[in-house]
């Protein structure tokens, strides 16, 4: 972000790019996909009458360029590591950028407010993390042709890995460590539970524990940048979703060899 008058460095910020740039920025982070990304920072930028821009966003960062008035330029990176998604600043993000076409914000520094008070949302409690996870392979058992026993099940392995997560993965571990022992994990709390006749089909159990791991919304949006044209973006993403399917691969690998090495067999 440079501009020279006479050999003098212009310190003037335009705020339009700079609003459009931390929009951006909330949803790449939080798993937006890339053409939504792009058009929100368009949108933006045209509302307020600034639409001599260029935006080129890849899957972990953002290259802003853009001219205003007759001397001034503006240019800016922002390198935007690849995490979770966070599907509430999204919609937040998308809200705040219909309601900036309808005319509710006139002032820039009200949407610098606003997007300042999307970023800082608190995520949700531990116990509701928690408690959804339990939920969700509940329901996720059922769908999976699951018994009420088996979805018992399913419910407690949800309850344990999410404590697992909360509590040691996401503060100690790294992506591959935390996804290999968050599968090892399931299947060990699955067998264990089959094995107290807590559910019937362990195959079911097993199918319906494991989804709260899946990165169900990373695969999609891969699969849908590289349906919009943006390959680089796209391949990145599904290998980061490969990858993580791999590791809990691998560690539902290892759990079912130790099991079936302690009892000879495995009874699904």
């Amino acid at each position: 972000m440079k501009n020279t008058d006479k050999g003098n460095l212009n310190k003037e910020v335009n705020p339009v790019f700079d609003v459009a740039m931390e929009a951006g920025h909330i949803l790449l982070q939080n798993g937006a996909e890339i053409s939504r990304v792009e058009e929100t920072m368009e949108r933006i930028c045209k509302y307020y009458g600034e639409e001599a821009n260029d935006f080129f966003v890849l899957s972990n960062g953002i290259f802003t360029t853009g001219a205003y008035g007759t001397k001034n330029a503006y240019a800016r990176v922002r390198h935007i590591p690849v995490k979770g998604a966070r599907l509430d600043k999204v919609v937040a993000v998308n809200q705040l950028s219909r309601e900036i076409e309808e005319g509710k914000y006139q002032q820039i520094d009200l949407v610098k407010e606003k997007l300042e008070e999307i970023s800082n949302m608190p995520i949700e409690k531990s116990w509701q993390r928690i408690l959804a996870s339990g939920i969700g392979s509940g329901f996720f058992c059922v769908l999976a042709g699951g018994c009420f026993a088996d979805c018992i099940a399913a419910f407690i392995a949800g309850i344990v890995l999410y404590i697992y997560v909360v509590f040691i993965s996401e503060p100690y571990l790294s992506k591959i460590l935390g996804n290999i022992f968050g599968g090892a994990l399931i299947v060990t709390v699955c067998v264990l539970c089959f094995q107290l006749k807590i559910g019937t089909h362990l195959e079911n159990i097993i199918s319906g524990a494991i989804m709260p791991m899946v990165p169900g919304v990373a695969f999609a949006n891969g699969i849908r940048d590289i349906a919009d044209g943006d390959y680089i973006s796209g391949a990145v993403r599904l290998l980061d979703a490969i990858l993580r399917f791999l590791c809990i691969a691998i560690g539902v690998g290892v759990a079912f060899s130790i099991y079936q090495s302690m009892v000879g067999r495995i009874v699904l």
